[in-house]
């Protein structure tokens, strides 16, 4: 009986392996057919929707030794870029993503500024090359930083001979039957042990000469056996005895401003400034609703002229030292919608006129803020003028624009 039971299970299991084996077939099948069905349908569909446009154009980088400004690359956004000191940009500082997804203008690179392409060592003196800056090797019979100065005839410069003040007897001392004599510090000595003087040390020439650290943030002063810094009109010297800070000449009404004007202080001074709205021209007028802004008066509804005039004009001033280290952020744009209003859903800025527009570039910081950047640094003393424009727009329909009108002062000093 168990033989016969083992019989039957094992028939049981091969049929239930044929059962098996058919349901997997039809499973397959199914999954064939399934697939085949959507292959039709996807290419069918690759059929009849056109290819889309371009809608952005490929990743640019930053040249070697140089910057790159926007991080948008969609249509219509531009890109700036602007090379590190000591180097020059060849090719396009600006380009812009078109709709064919290629970017308009050519790479940029950065190339080096060569200082000694113009020979500055006279003399035989041999060029060495450095970051913005040359020096000069020169041979034994001269000296100076080109090699403009006889050896033997270079004005002396580490010590001060011909004001009493500046030298002094020594001190000496009978010590085993040789007399030792010392000057005292700031001073060194000067001609034969015996017939010996002190003379003052120039400080003030021996750090410059020898590039150790700067003594002075503006001017060394050297006096009798040590040295004092100076600080330019308008500045104060710190407590450090070296740094120099601005004297606010506005704000403890040192100022000689006019009353409907107003004072803006500056590096080592201050300006008097009377924002003026522009005069009426057509359709278009202004009224200044604070001393440093003016709002256009209503359009007639038909003026499209007026519509496009912007619709506030502010005026900011801004006081810079010389030669800032940028890329430098120095103004921002905002959009503010009224209570009730929506707001508007895209912003568009640019640099709408200036004297020095090169200097700068606008570029969008966030979805409603736009931030101008100096991109260039600046020698002073100078006046700059920059124009920054934000257009706002609602559903692609252009509603208003607003410029601010930007003075810089350029501060001769780099503090």
């Amino acid at each position: 009986q168990s033989c016969l039971s083992r019989q039957q299970l094992l028939a049981a299991i091969r049929q239930m392996q044929q059962l098996l084996k058919g349901q997997e077939t039809r499973f397959s099948e199914g999954l064939r057919a399934v697939r085949s069905r959507l292959s039709t349908i996807h290419a069918s569909l690759a059929k009849a929707a056109p290819e889309p446009p371009a809608a952005s154009c490929p990743a640019l980088q930053a040249p070697a030794d140089g910057r790159k400004f926007g991080s948008k690359y969609l249509v219509d956004h531009e890109v700036h870029f602007a090379c590190d000191p000591g180097f020059q940009l060849l090719g396009s500082s600006t380009r812009m993503c078109q709709a064919n997804g290629s970017w308009t203008g050519q790479e940029p690179r950065c190339a080096e500024i060569s200082q000694c392409s113009s020979s500055p060592c006279q003399n035989g003196g041999t060029c060495l090359e450095g970051l913005s800056h040359f020096k000069c090797l020169c041979p034994p019979q001269w000296t100076g930083t080109a090699c403009q100065y006889q050896a033997q005839t270079a004005p002396p410069t580490w010590s001060v001979t011909d004001d009493p003040a500046f030298s002094r007897q020594p001190r000496c001392a009978q010590i085993a039957q040789t007399q030792q004599c010392s000057c005292d510090p700031g001073f060194h000595m000067s001609g034969t042990a015996s017939n010996g003087i002190c003379q003052d040390l120039n400080e003030c020439e021996v750090y410059q000469q020898e590039g150790g650290p700067r003594l002075c943030a503006h001017a060394c002063v050297n006096i009798p056996g040590s040295f004092r810094c100076s600080c330019p009109a308008g500045y104060v010297l710190l407590g450090d005895g070296k740094s120099c800070e601005d004297i606010d000449e506005c704000s403890l009404s040192q100022d000689n401003c006019t009353s409907g004007s107003t004072c803006i202080n500056t590096g080592g001074g201050f300006q008097c400034v009377t924002p003026r709205c522009p005069p009426a021209a057509g359709n278009v007028s202004y009224v200044k609703t604070s001393p440093f802004q003016c709002e256009r008066n209503p359009c007639p509804m038909e003026s499209r002229s007026c519509h496009q005039a912007p619709k506030t004009i502010s005026f900011h001033y801004l006081p810079l030292p010389s030669k800032l280290q940028t890329p430098a952020p120095l103004f921002r744009m905002a959009a503010a919608a009224a209570p009730g209003r929506p707001g508007p859903d895209s912003l568009r800025f640019g640099i709408a006129g200036g004297n020095n527009r090169g200097h700068f570039v606008v570029q969008r910081s966030d979805r409603h803020t736009g931030e101008l950047i100096l991109v260039q640094s600046l020698q002073g003393p100078r006046t700059i003028h920059v124009d920054v424009d934000m257009a706002e727009y609602l559903d692609r329909v252009f509603q208003a624009k607003h410029l601010s009108k930007i003075t810089v002062f350029v501060s001769p000093y780099a503090f």
